[in-house]
């Protein structure tokens, strides 16, 4: 069992425990509130209130402070008072200690139920089994890039609707030169996320190689539509960058990979960038030192000769 199904377990027992305190308290509660009842005094204080209100209001009638009629009428009141609180105090017969008892069983059924498939239509159950696929290939030394695949493909298979499947398979079909499958699980991957700046940028980048560094009106759209969404978007900047320089726009190169520089954060980018730039320098310095020769050479022809 994972580490993470014995936390849920952990998580659950406490709680399963809680909700079966009831079923294990039910006889003892049963007990005292009986208790309770059967010595209960109450309704021998109202009758004993009654029959000192009752003893004053004979004892006013025969000092002649109240009159018969009064007498009657209060009479009447007391005992009208004594009846409501006697039917106040009538209790219905206690239920059985053992009655409801599947209920909790159930309700404890439901709750465990309810907890896993909400962990996994919410839960990263399938992002931990894909760790747990490149873990396991990353430790074995023997493992090689078509086994690595292979496993990575059964994951797509089991989960097409995660989006790390496919951003895992994405890189590793377009190192390995299987653009196709590159382009694949790339469109996969910006069906699931959306045509987010990052994920636009890669699609262009893809096809730009794909199409023999040319920018065909798929890639231009591509560009496009990312610079709208984030003008200073690394990826782009050095796809442009690198389509100047195979133009001889040492210049253009120059300032696109500067600008992706300033853009992004990964140091091996930036290296990359950079020696871009310090190749495009070099054959811009070249071209202008050609320029300036044949200028010279252009003004004076008998030095030539």
């Amino acid at each position: 069992m994972s580490p993470l199904w014995i936390a849920l377990a952990l998580l659950l027992v406490p709680a399963l425990w809680l909700m079966s305190v009831p079923l294990r308290s039910a006889q003892r509660v049963h007990d005292d509130q009986q208790a309770f009842e059967a010595n209960d005094l109450g309704a021998q204080q109202n009758v004993a209130i009654f029959r000192r209100r009752l003893a004053s209001l004979e004892a006013a009638k025969a000092r002649g402070e109240v009159s018969d009629e009064a007498f009657a009428q209060d009479k009447l009141t007391l005992e009208r008072s004594l009846l409501e609180d006697t039917a106040l105090m009538r209790r219905r017969a206690l239920a059985s200690p053992g009655s409801g008892r599947l209920v909790v069983p159930l309700v404890m059924v439901i709750m465990v139920m309810a907890s896993l498939t909400w962990y996994y239509v919410e839960g990263a159950e399938g992002d931990l089994a894909l760790l747990a696929v490149q873990r396991e290939l990353q430790a074995d030394p023997e493992a090689t890039l078509p086994e690595y695949l292979a496993r990575l493909e059964q994951e797509a298979a089991r989960q097409p609707n995660n989006p790390n499947v496919w951003a895992a398979l994405f890189p590793l079909y377009r190192d390995s030169g299987r653009s196709t499958k590159a382009l694949d699980a790339l469109n996969q991957l910006i069906a699931l996320e959306g045509r987010a700046p990052s994920l636009l940028a890669q699609l262009a980048q893809l096809r730009f190689f794909m199409a023999g560094r040319e920018l065909t009106p798929e890639v231009q759209a591509l560009i496009d539509e990312t610079q709208a969404l984030d003008p200073r978007e690394p990826t782009i900047l050095g796809l442009l960058g690198l389509h100047a320089f195979d133009s001889g726009d040492y210049e253009l190169a120059i300032d696109r990979w500067r600008r992706a520089v300033a853009s992004v954060n990964d140091p091996d980018a930036v290296a990359s960038f950079r020696e871009g730039i310090r190749v495009a320098q070099e054959q811009l310095d070249e071209a202008n030192a050609n320029a300036d020769g044949d200028a010279n050479t252009a003004a004076n022809p008998d030095a030539q000769e």
